[in-house]
């Protein structure tokens, strides 16, 4: 990885792009730390350090903002609203016939219209989550003004900063390098990275075990490294193409093979799982459960470290794992693509007996999938489990493999731009 940069950093071109993103993250960093005015920043520190310490899903959500919804800034909904919204348009076009026959023969100008109305449902969903927000500092005492006028200010500033960040994403993914939506959700994870840092010095200089910390530093270094093996594996189903002639020459012949990632659905399925996990988080902004009531126990129950939390945590990314994998492939129009080209898999006749095997090699890997990413996730909430302490620092699955897969997705991107200079020019 070093090496990529290294090189890309001498070709004038990766360098003014390199430039480019870090600056638009500059701007991102900056806006992160502008706090949205009539609010009491000192209890709202307070009341996330109670939140994270007792496990709550608010912790959670504060480590994709950057720290920002901790803050209350102007970047505090960060950019989750725009991920909801390509989360709802995605299932949406798989349901309805129609934005489908849009995505697939509508070429460019329906891609464009689905990136225009994400774009209107992330700011729609930015004003919800603002509103929710404010309606929970609200309740906690955590306004210096409860007038009309500062309702309207910050729910217009935590929507304004959902449509920035959705406009800096779109101008890195243009003129930068990577998928602009990813490097910004990158630099919040990475920018907790000293935050974390200090609350193991704190937990090292308050008498904690010096072999807990070094075992908690190995299993996050581990995790990393299973990351990315992990997002590398893959299945390669051999195809093997039928010879034939055309006049005096022979076509066909080849041998290749079908790659199937053990991982194709990425991190989606843990977004789509933590989505829904997050809804009783959500409703919770709404009101305060009294106390000894059933609301409390029902928020206890969807606490992160509670083991009910975490098991049906797990069923939901095994479920969304499969359902990921049936939209990204379609094993029948696969068959037919090998069947129109000559191709085969050796020992399956063309057709169905070949879709049939696809499907079910399809769902070994992305059973395999499903429970790395269940390891993944889990984990970290296992250790939290076991130590309120640890908790607070324990790294999140999610984080790490939404690192890892964005920094991988980078590098190859500089390569394939690097490559396909030097054959430019070769050509030339």
């Amino acid at each position: 990885m070093l090496e990529t940069l290294k090189n890309a950093w001498r070709i004038p071109e990766l360098k003014k792009k390199l430039l480019y993103t870090l600056f638009i993250l500059l701007i991102f960093r900056f806006g992160s730390h502008i706090p949205v005015p009539y609010i009491d920043l000192n209890l709202l520190k307070q009341y996330f350090e109670q939140q994270t310490a007792a496990g709550n899903a608010l912790g959670f959500i504060n480590v994709f903002t950057g720290g920002g919804l901790s803050r209350a800034t102007i970047f505090a909904m960060s950019i989750t609203p725009y991920i909801n919204a390509s989360i709802i348009l995605q299932l949406l076009t798989v349901a309805i016939p129609a934005l489908e026959r849009m995505v697939k023969d509508g070429g460019e100008e329906g891609r464009k219209k689905i990136a225009s109305w994400t774009r209107y449902l992330g700011v729609a969903l930015g004003l919800l989550q603002g509103f929710s927000y404010y309606t929970l500092l609200r309740a906690q005492g955590i306004l210096l003004d409860t007038s009309v006028w500062a309702a309207v200010v910050i729910v217009s500033a935590f929507t304004a900063g959902t449509a920035l960040i959705m406009w800096l994403g779109e101008h890195i993914t243009e003129k930068g390098i990577g998928n602009g939506i990813s490097i910004i959700l990158f630099a919040g994870i990475i920018s907790r990275g000293p935050a974390m840092a200090n609350t193991l010095y704190q937990l090292l200089k308050g008498g904690k075990s010096v072999l807990v910390i070094v075992l908690l530093v190995i299993v996050s270094l581990a995790l990393v490294v299973f990351v990315v093996f992990m997002s590398n594996a893959e299945r390669r189903i051999p195809i093997q193409y039928a010879k034939r002639v055309v006049g005096r020459k022979m076509y066909g012949g080849q041998s290749t093979h079908l790659p199937i990632k053990v991982n194709a659905s990425g991190v989606m399925p843990i977004i789509f799982a933590s989505s829904i996990m997050s809804l009783p988080a959500t409703i919770a902004m709404f009101y305060t459960p009294k106390a000894g009531g059933f609301g409390e126990a029902f928020m206890k129950v969807f606490r992160q470290t509670n083991p009910v939390y975490i098991f049906v945590y797990l069923l939901l990314i095994l479920a969304f794992s499969y359902f990921y994998a049936a939209i990204q492939f379609n094993p029948v129009e696969i068959a037919n693509n090998l069947k129109k080209n000559g191709g085969f898999i050796p020992g399956f006749r063309p057709g169905k007996p070949t879709s049939d095997f696809i499907t079910k090699a399809l769902s070994k890997v992305t059973f395999v999938g499903s429970i790395f990413l269940g390891i993944v996730a889990a984990l970290p909430l296992v250790i939290g489990a076991f130590s309120s302490d640890l908790s607070n620092v324990a790294l999140g699955g999610t984080s790490v493999l939404i690192v890892v897969g964005v920094a991988l997705d980078t590098v190859k991107q500089m390569e394939a731009q690097m490559m396909m200079r030097h054959h430019k020019g070769f050509l030339e």
